[in-house]
């Protein structure tokens, strides 16, 4: 077979997936960089825009919130998701794993909406939390917890964990156990064994899943406007408030490019991060 042909082989076989980036991302994307450098009054090309939102403190705040509330989802996600993903691995019987995955993974069939109403059903004042310690003596009145940061948090951790659970589960899964052996046998603990050896390999698959998990909550709307209401304004929020309530398609393109410019960099930075890991 000759170059030419093998060429027009290759570009038959990736034009689709070319076609589908550049109409479904690249012709978006450009459009809304374009309608983000307009005003609402349409006067002409501007950076104004972009300079509302560092000169704003309520545009800054809201970036902020959202930074805050994906560090605390992130963190708290990987703590509750590593020892889950190990005992899924390591101590459930290789006969009853795959039961004990899809049972993790029942959360993703329920509709995001549903989950985030339960949650909210669960943490409101007369919910299933708070009904329950004050008939058992503990409270002597309901506390706040829906329409809060904590709320949107555990509303976050509930989904993000199972998401994170699967990626760290198939990273211990491909370790060969002739790690934890030759660990064992050079006078390593079980700790020191994990510490220094298995942990440092898996811990590009968690970064790769504590990147995916800080994508996915901070672009999030519907979680944070369920369970945090409206008490703080995420970032996400008053992209939606820019459309919904006051017609304002530029200065939400500019915040969406914003947020881009965020992801961008936190995936630069966990790129760089595995790089020089894996030198």
């Amino acid at each position: 077979m000759s170059a030419s042909t093998n060429n027009r082989i290759g570009w038959a076989s990736v034009t689709p997936a070319l076609a589908w980036t550049l109409v479904f991302f690249v012709v978006p994307f450009v459009a809304m960089a374009a309608a983000s450098l307009y005003t609402k009054g349409g006067d002409g090309l501007s950076l104004a825009n972009y300079l509302q939102f560092f000169y704003n403190p309520s545009y800054w705040r809201a970036l902020t919130n959202s930074l805050e509330v994906t560090a605390m989802v992130t963190v708290i996600s990987v703590l509750l998701a590593y020892p889950f993903a190990w005992i899924l691995a390591f101590i459930v019987p290789e006969r009853w794993q795959r039961l004990a995955l899809m049972l993790a993974v029942l959360p993703f069939w329920t509709s995001y909406v549903v989950r985030s109403y339960s949650w909210l059903l669960v943490l409101a004042e007369k919910g299933v939390i708070n009904s329950t310690l004050v008939n058992i003596g503990i409270l002597s009145e309901p506390i706040q917890l829906a329409n809060t940061r904590a709320a949107t948090v555990i509303g976050f951790v509930h989904f993000f964990v199972m998401l994170l659970t699967l990626t760290i589960f198939a990273n211990l899964k491909q370790l060969s156990p002739n790690y934890r052996k030759a660990a064992a046998d050079l006078g390593a603990s079980p700790l020191q064994s994990f510490v220094h050896v298995i942990l440092p390999l898996t811990l590009p698959g968690v970064m790769v899943g504590a990147f995916l998990t800080f994508v996915l909550a901070i672009g999030d709307y519907i979680t944070p406007q369920i369970l945090g209401g409206n008490n703080e304004l995420l970032l996400p929020q008053l992209i939606m408030i820019q459309i919904g309530r006051r017609g304002d398609f530029a200065s939400a393109s500019a915040l969406s490019i914003i947020l881009m410019a965020v992801v961008s960099i936190a995936y630069f930075a966990c790129a760089r991060w595995l790089k020089i890991e894996r030198a």
